[in-house]
């Protein structure tokens, strides 16, 4: 018995000093200043982001700042309802095909779209009741038009005829999310937060989770609008571009951090994005370039924090920035991959 003991005792001192020797060679490794290795979040990790939202925008080709009809690329301003709905189908599961754990579209309004008769509305209305009844989620974001483009309502009594409108037909679909005002840098912090408080008096039946105001200026700080406590429980919409600035990657986490503040679950950032179709490699790239530093920052705040996205954009004709482009005709849209380097960090950013 002694003897086995003793044994046993000297295997057990053994395993333990090469366990020890593991441990020292490991924090001794060398590291580097490119990009860390995403791993996989473990099976312990918790994860919850604003709505559990885990999006794309939709946009249209001329760019969502239009005096007419927004109309979401491979759409036409001639397509019925019916049409509209098809198109969409085919389009959302391009989206899932090529972004596996995309769950929400984030699309374009404005007042044209909606009022004065416009026929627009009742066919655009396809891509909405298409997307919620495949459990998509469906942010409707309002752009001010093309010839203004002050960063201000274009005019209020259209505005406010359009969300009556919106809220009148969506307000009863969980789905929906209304994001009453896109980019509002032509308002002070008092008068957009005016705004929104009209908004929420005239619309106290819309769940207060289902509307998102965006942050100040570009909607480029969302502190001040999260700090009115008559917002408590909104979502607050946040942009944040590489253009806009040049950091390291450790800079732009920063970056993105101050501009968030302490309303992380309650923050979706509704546009990020930097250029697809340049054959930048995003997940393994050099990160003296300031497009790659903040696209792995970005993707790493989101993941890291629990910060939720909707990448900008993930399909719109002719920009640089488009995750995903598309071919076909008609209702057979098909969908593919402009930078499978850029899906790697959206989906990193999302948790998975």
């Amino acid at each position: 018995m002694f003897t086995r003991s003793l044994i046993l005792c000297s295997r057990l001192l053994m395993y333990s000093l090469s366990f020890c020797c593991l441990l020292v060679v490991a924090s001794c490794s060398p590291t580097s200043d490119k990009d860390s290795i995403p791993q996989p979040l473990s099976s312990q990790s918790t994860r919850t982001v604003a709505a559990g939202i885990s999006g794309l925008n939709w946009a249209d080709g001329r760019d969502n700042f239009v005096d007419g009809w927004v109309i979401p690329s491979g759409l036409a301003s001639g397509d019925s309802y019916s049409v509209v709905a098809a198109k969409t189908e085919a389009v959302l599961n391009g989206f899932s095909a090529k972004v596996s754990g995309v769950n929400t579209i984030r699309i374009p309004i404005n007042p044209p779209s909606v009022i004065n008769s416009s026929v627009w509305w009742g066919r655009y209305k396809g891509v909405v009741d298409k997307a919620t009844s495949k459990g998509w989620k469906v942010i409707i974001g309002c752009w001010e038009g093309a010839s203004s483009k002050d960063g201000k309502i274009d005019n209020t009594t259209d505005f406010w005829s359009m969300w009556n409108t919106i809220t009148s037909d969506y307000q009863a679909n969980g789905n929906v999310y209304f994001e009453p005002f896109n980019e509002p840098h032509g308002y002070t912090l008092s008068q957009l937060t005016t705004i929104y408080a009209d908004f929420l008096s005239r619309y106290p039946t819309v769940p207060k989770g289902r509307i998102i105001l965006d942050g100040q200026g570009y909607s480029e700080d969302v502190k001040g609008v999260g700090a009115d406590t008559r917002f408590n429980g909104c979502l607050l919409g946040l942009h944040n571009y590489a253009y806009w600035s040049t950091h390291s990657a450790s800079g732009w986490q920063t970056d993105w951090r101050n501009r968030i503040g302490s309303y992380g679950s309650r923050t979706v950032i509704t546009e990020f994005g930097a250029t697809m179709n340049s054959g930048k490699d995003y997940q393994n790239g050099n990160q003296s370039d300031n497009e790659i530093a903040y696209i792995v920052a970005t993707s790493d705040v989101c993941r890291n924090d629990g910060i939720a996205s909707v990448y900008w954009p993930g399909l719109r004709d002719g920009d640089s920035y488009s995750l995903l482009t598309r071919g076909g005709s008609g209702t057979n849209i098909t969908i593919s991959t402009v930078s499978p380097s850029g899906v790697f960090r959206l989906r990193y950013g999302w948790g998975l």
